[in-house]
């Protein structure tokens, strides 16, 4: 049981159903199965590619960490269109990063630069503060690619106060309140923290029994 609403709690394990099943799918699978799958499971790997030296590309595996100090993230077309608008409609920021990936609903190739699109995942850094970065990310990031974009994003940076800011949207409509929510004025905000989050937040709370969904809960 969560201690706060907000914190990340273990849910009880299927493990010894799924190994079961797993078992009899691979019993039923053919080698001709096996290789599409592990094609498919090559094809849906995420690369996160960084032009922080010399502006030249590198994956982020072969890098040493570096430091950030502050990493906003905008998920979803709304929230990338607002930092768009009010935060990197400026000379102030440049990019330094793009994450390329392919599932049901986004396509990327390997022939794509690194400059601002509607499809992917980009990191910009703050020219008069280089340990402060913004990332746009408007693709859809599958359910079973998100821990991969998280693992090889956050593996890259040093963690030691390390602070995330996390912009998501949602419709009004899957807003639950006791209200009614054409009385609501749209759009509003609302935010969760964590409890190491000491600084004041700006906007009220977010009441239960409401939750974050896909990448922004990952």
């Amino acid at each position: 049981m969560a201690t706060f609403f907000g914190e990340v709690v273990v849910a009880p394990s299927r493990a010894g159903v799924d190994d079961e099943e797993s078992a009899e799918e691979a019993r039923e699978e053919t080698p001709e199965d096996r290789e599409i799958r592990r094609e498919l499971e090559k094809k849906r790997e995420i690369d996160v590619l960084w032009a922080l030296k010399s502006g030249a590309s590198a994956e982020s595996s072969a890098d040493e960490p570096f430091v950030c100090s502050r990493f906003i993230v905008a998920i979803g077309h709304n929230a990338a269109a607002f930092l768009s608008s009010f935060i990197l409609d400026s000379v102030c920021w440049e990019v330094v990063g793009v994450v390329k990936l392919w599932n049901e609903w986004c396509r990327t190739s390997n022939t794509t630069n690194v400059l601002p699109t509607d499809s992917f995942c980009l990191f910009y850094r703050l020219i008069s503060d280089p340990t402060v970065l913004l990332c746009q990310c408007s693709c859809y990031v599958a359910e079973d690619q998100q821990f991969q974009w998280l693992e090889k994003v956050f593996g890259c940076m040093r963690k030691e106060s390390l602070q995330v800011t996390i912009l998501s949207t949602c419709p009004v409509a899957d807003y639950k309140t006791q209200e009614s929510t054409l009385t609501l004025p749209s759009p509003f905000l609302k935010a969760l923290k964590t409890k190491e989050f000491k600084e004041q937040v700006c906007c009220p709370l977010l009441e239960q029994p409401n939750i974050v969904r896909d990448l922004p809960a990952a």
